[in-house]
């Protein structure tokens, strides 16, 4: 198989900041900002290498947008895409004991710095996003803003997109395919939480498609809930299940989870959290087999409800 054109995307909120809303698989061991740097430098060098075309990142990904910018700038490769997001700011400052690490502003002012150094990705950036819209912060009604968004999307030959969390994300994304500028539907793409545990996509994905709108995919393996834990007896016949899949495959279970996705959503990328290259070999095993229907529907038999699974997340801590 072409890992070039590959399903897989890598997104980039691990390799930026050294916390992340997960379950770690391994130790948190301490590590200077210089080999952190390094580290995951190599992390997309290696994803690269290795057919990944497909880059997502944000300013608040702590380090993410700006060591892609250093990285595609070695590069002169023009099948890369590199999608990133306006609206957080990262704030820990790396400190594994910060009590907030990012805030969340959807105003233009915040549009504008951010887009000073997002710019700097042209011409590899295809997709411009609103990170994490809300009704709360009024993103999807505040004029100035979308018509801004509208002016890059026409100069820069952009993609706009909109990435979405929480139990009504569904709302949120019906919203946004109704946000028209000067007669134009303005959003191209949402990157969506969809997983074996949270499959309420399903629900909106027909007239996503009929607007002709790309899907992407995040949290595919549900900030490692997918992964054993005993901290989830209420999962542990999926536990059984996804290691039954594993096995028959060889794969991990983290490619089983990424196969479900892959095989349930006609999605432009499913993206991988992978923080280290291990992880993106791993993650890329799920481009060398397919689920049959009835381990499909065996799968899809987990879902969860949306008000139970983010009740769940947030529950996660930054670790």
């Amino acid at each position: 198989m072409d890992n070039t054109y590959s399903s897989i995307g890598l997104g980039t909120a691990a390799i930026g900041r050294p916390q992340y809303i997960n379950i770690r698989r391994e130790e948190n061991t301490p590590i200077t900002l210089e080999d952190f740097r390094k580290k995951s430098w190599q992390t997309l060098e290696y994803a690269y290498q290795h057919g990944i075309r497909y880059f997502d990142t944000a300013p608040g990904y702590g380090l993410a947008e700006e060591l892609l910018i250093d990285w595609v700038s070695s590069k002169n490769d023009s099948t890369i895409e590199i999608a990133t997001k306006w609206g957080y700011t990262y704030t820990a400052n790396f400190d594994p004991k910060a009590t907030q690490h990012e805030i969340k502003e959807h105003s233009i002012s915040k549009l504008n710095e951010q887009w000073q150094q997002s710019k700097k990705i042209l011409p590899y950036l295809k997709m411009y996003q609103i990170h994490s819209a809300t009704f709360e912060s009024g993103i999807l009604e505040n004029e100035v803003v979308l018509k801004r968004l509208a002016q890059l999307k026409s100069k820069h030959n952009l993609m706009i997109g909109v990435t979405t969390s929480g139990a009504n994300q569904l709302e949120v994304i019906q919203k946004a395919l109704e946000v028209e500028v000067e007669g134009h539907s303005l959003f191209d793409a949402f990157q969506i939480t969809y997983n074996i545990l949270d499959q309420s996509l399903l629900n909106i994905i027909k007239t996503i498609h009929t607007k002709n709108k790309k899907i992407v995919i995040k949290e595919a393996l549900a900030n490692g809930r997918l992964l054993p834990n005993n901290s989830y007896p209420n999962y542990q016949k999926l536990y059984i299940f996804l290691q039954e899949l594993a096995d028959k495959y060889q794969v991990g279970i983290d490619a089983i989870a990424l196969r479900f996705c892959i095989d349930t959503v006609d999605s432009y990328k499913v993206l991988s959290g992978a923080s280290n290259q291990s992880h993106v070999n791993d993650n890329l095993k799920s481009t060398t087999f397919v689920l049959d229907s009835k381990e499909i529907e065996g799968l899809r038999s987990f879902k969860s409800q949306p008000i139970q699974y983010w009740s769940e997340r947030k529950k996660l801590s930054w670790n």
